[in-house]
């Protein structure tokens, strides 16, 4: 073909698509994504709740053609499966409160500092990223380990005298699942930090607000959206934690992840492993929207981000 055809054929195209009205043309250009969406995420996610609702089946992960909602009963009855979804919405509770809370710390001293120390506080958020999410959470054994080397510090200066058990165990976890997303959330509220204008701090300051007061009346309700997504972010990520705990919990510490991951490729029980994953997903899109509903009150609307 020659290029004065495909120019021919490209004119064409781009004529069709630029008589479309502006809706129709933005359905034309999210299409590709949409599409990917539907088979990669959607379809999927259809199969496995259509096997959540299948009977159990011995020998094989699910019966075939079957349909009973007893999976769903089990879950919601049996207390270790409830035990696993509360100690879910808890771990995923406590990490998301302290990643917060610690973004947003690191995010305004990163929004304030300037030059090379910027430089250093942002490369020191990005960097974890470029690591893969196994090899950066089992870093935290042999550092927290009873024979790792923050015990070996603490016994070396005298302010323990006994090895601390923080790997395996909640606090552990915890611990790692915070070091995972608090890239996320940092970089989710740096980004709504930076478009809030120092000028109405000084101004507040110059009214007589302290530092302390100037930031939770000027500069926390501005970044009020961007704490909600790292609120989301976080929550979303820890409730299906899997990582921190397969590496740095204990056998008690067992979120629904590592109980689907057993379902699944040990028992091969199919329809409670779906049906678990189907619960938590309804349980966390209701958390997400209180999340969004309580946050927005004190605006954290993301609509209204910059």
């Amino acid at each position: 073909m020659s290029v004065d055809s495909r120019t021919t054929v490209l004119d064409r195209l781009w004529s069709l698509f630029e008589g479309q009205s502006g809706s129709r043309r933005s359905l034309l250009l999210m299409s590709p994504l949409i599409l990917f969406e539907l088979l990669v995420f959607v379809v999927p996610f259809l199969l496995l709740v259509r096997i959540s609702f299948s009977e159990q089946s011995q020998g094989l992960p699910y019966a075939e053609g079957t349909f009973t909602i007893a999976s769903y009963v089990q879950v919601l009855q049996s207390e270790l499966l409830q035990g696993i979804i509360v100690y879910s919405f808890k771990l995923g509770i406590i990490a998301t409160l302290l990643t917060v809370v610690l973004a947003v710390f690191y995010a305004y001293a990163t929004w304030r500092a300037s030059g090379v120390r910027k430089s250093a506080l942002l490369f020191s958020v990005v960097l974890p990223l470029l690591t893969t999410l196994v090899i950066k959470t089992y870093v935290w054994v042999p550092l927290l380990a009873p024979n790792g080397t923050a015990n070996s510090l603490l016994l070396a200066v005298g302010l323990i005298q006994a090895p601390l058990q923080i790997v395996p165990n909640t606090l552990g976890v915890v611990i790692g699942q915070v070091y995972i997303v608090f890239p996320y959330a940092m970089l989710a509220i740096y980004s709504v930090l930076t478009t809030v204008e120092w000028g109405l701090v000084e101004a507040a300051r110059d009214l007589g607000a302290s530092r302390i007061r100037s930031f939770f009346a000027v500069v926390l309700p501005e970044i009020m959206p961007g704490i909600t997504v790292a609120t989301v972010i976080s929550f979303a990520w820890s409730v299906g934690a899997y990582s921190a705990p397969a590496l740095l919990g204990a056998g008690s510490d067992r979120p629904f992840a590592l109980e689907v991951q057993e379902q699944m490729l040990v028992n091969f029980n199919w329809p409670i492993a779906t049906a678990l994953s189907t619960v938590m997903l309804v349980l966390m899109f209701v958390s997400i929207l209180v999340i969004y509903t309580v946050l927005g009150r004190f605006g954290g609307d993301v609509t209204n981000a910059t």
